[in-house]
């Protein structure tokens, strides 16, 4: 019992996540693709962009550009890792309507250019846009997240608080 007075609290870390596009909010459920709908890849939420830029949503490191250039990784100064999905079965584009501007291994903050892609290309070869942004390691790192209540969303405004075991 009187261990109770005399440990140290321990205070939980918070991680934040910017929008790393300007668009609309939607759950992951609502992404018409069963992997991240059901959340196989992890937590997280969705984007339907108005811009083809995309910034980063946290300060880190890049740890893994797609060479189709559709998705990027990024793990956080604070263990998170983000995957930011553009579209989906863009894959099949091998690159088509994407520019990288960041490579692995490069430290990002919030607001850094990450990826350039051309919405009207992708609906023109009959890809949705919907962009997921995946906690790939939310089961690992992730004790409770909370989601912006906005619909409407600008680049670098705040959308996930993480809680971290």
């Amino acid at each position: 019992m009187l261990q109770k007075f005399f440990s140290k609290k321990v205070k939980s870390q918070i991680e934040e996540i910017y929008s790393p596009l300007t668009g609309e909010i939607i759950s992951l459920t609502e992404v018409p693709d069963p992997v991240f709908a059901e959340k196989m890849m992890g937590d997280g939420l969705a984007i339907i962009p108005k811009e083809g830029k995309v910034i980063s949503p946290i300060d880190g490191e890049i740890i893994q550009v797609f060479p189709t250039k559709h998705a990027i990784g990024i793990k956080s100064v604070k263990g998170l890792e983000i995957l930011i999905h553009v579209g989906l079965e863009t894959v099949e584009l091998k690159g088509e309507g994407f520019e990288a501007l960041v490579q692995e291994g490069q430290a990002v903050k919030v607001g850094d250019d990450l990826l350039n892609f051309d919405i009207e290309f992708l609906e023109n070869n009959n890809k949705e846009i919907v962009t997921p942004i995946i906690i790939t390691n939310t089961s690992e790192k992730v004790g409770c997240m909370e989601q912006s209540s906005n619909l409407e969303v600008n680049r670098k405004e705040l959308i996930l608080k993480c809680s971290l075991k």
